[in-house]
């Protein structure tokens, strides 16, 4: 099924200006711009909450393969988690799912001239990339989840790798 239809819309939330103060951690707690610009370094606040990208090949977790729970950023969210995540190889990480459906929400994205399909935190509504159906990954959904390294933190599980995989160095 189309990620257009209810796939994924389904559970899509009302759409939100990336500038509107927002709800954080799901408290009821709002923030301001100003309050954003201040947590946030500029480069993590030009991804998270203005839709940005990093360049590929350049974020800490393309290529990570450390077992654990990957957080948003912004508000600690727990967001996706490393049995999910696959090597795409397209320079971001890239995951097949979400750790739960609740945690993120997802936009229709025209800009640039494309038809896309862009995913945000559910808590704090920051930009985290954007989720692509139908690639011929062999993954169980089907879906890959192109996320900005910058809008996520990994949180390592003790002395534990991901399942098939070396220790990394």
């Amino acid at each position: 099924m189309s990620i257009f239809g209810n796939s994924i819309f389904g559970h899509k939330a009302p759409d939100t200006a990336p500038e509107a103060a927002s709800a954080v951690g799901g408290k009821g707690a709002e923030k301001t711009d100003a309050q954003w610009r201040e947590e946030l370094t500029p480069e993590e606040y030009h991804v998270l909450r203005q839709a940005g990208t990093e360049r590929p090949y350049t974020g800490e977790y393309w290529d990570t393969h450390t077992a654990g729970v990957y957080q948003c950023r912004a508000c600690g969210t727990e967001l996706f988690t490393s049995k999910e995540k696959f090597d795409s190889h397209c320079g971001w990480p890239s995951f097949w799912a979400p750790l739960a459906e609740g945690n993120v929400r997802y936009i229709h994205d025209r800009t640039l001239g494309m038809d896309r399909v862009e995913v945000r935190c559910a808590s704090c509504d920051s930009h985290l990339g954007h989720v692509f159906e139908g690639e011929g990954f062999g993954t169980p959904t089907d879906q890959r989840y192109c996320i900005n390294s910058i809008s996520i933190r990994l949180v390592p599980q003790e002395d534990a790798q991901v399942s098939g995989t070396e220790a990394e160095n």
